[in-house]
């Protein structure tokens, strides 16, 4: 099984950026963790991040026929794009939404996600776990196809 996480804006900045709503690992150990758990799963774990839409959207697109499923932390694209949105769409990939915080007890802004109505599932609040939480999710999702 193959699963690749997706990761958007400024999340290479976690563990500096507001570590009070964030925690304090930074995306690297994130990473680090999350795929360790998928090889004791026997998932191959891909991991990508960008700051910049396009990348993240030419990414999804390249995804297709490779891989068995996503999961994805748009971070503040969540909330502004469509691009995002209809790419794992288009993908037909079963997609796990992620975020670190919970979205919905913050600024009312972050409480409509564009990307969500797309995804199999979402994930939030549960920090750095969120990640594992979804993998999990997908993975027991994929096995029961």
């Amino acid at each position: 099984m193959k699963i690749k996480i997706i990761n958007g804006p400024n999340l290479a900045l976690l563990g500096k950026r507001e570590p009070d709503v964030y925690g304090e690992d930074g995306l690297d150990k994130i990473m680090k963790d999350t795929t360790a758990r998928g090889k004791e799963l026997n998932i191959e774990v891909e991991t990508f991040q960008s700051d910049i839409e396009g990348e993240l959207v030419n990414y999804i697109g390249k995804c297709i026929g490779n891989t068995d499923g996503l999961i994805i932390n748009p971070a503040a694209y969540t909330h502004t794009s469509v691009a995002l949105r209809d790419a794992i769409k288009a993908s037909d990939l079963p997609c796990v939404e992620v975020h670190l915080s919970n979205t919905m007890a913050r600024e009312e802004f972050r409480h409509t996600s564009l990307t969500a109505g797309v995804c199999i599932g979402q994930i939030m609040g549960f920090g750095a776990n969120s990640y594992i939480l979804a993998l999990e999710g997908l993975a027991k999702t994929l096995t029961n196809k």
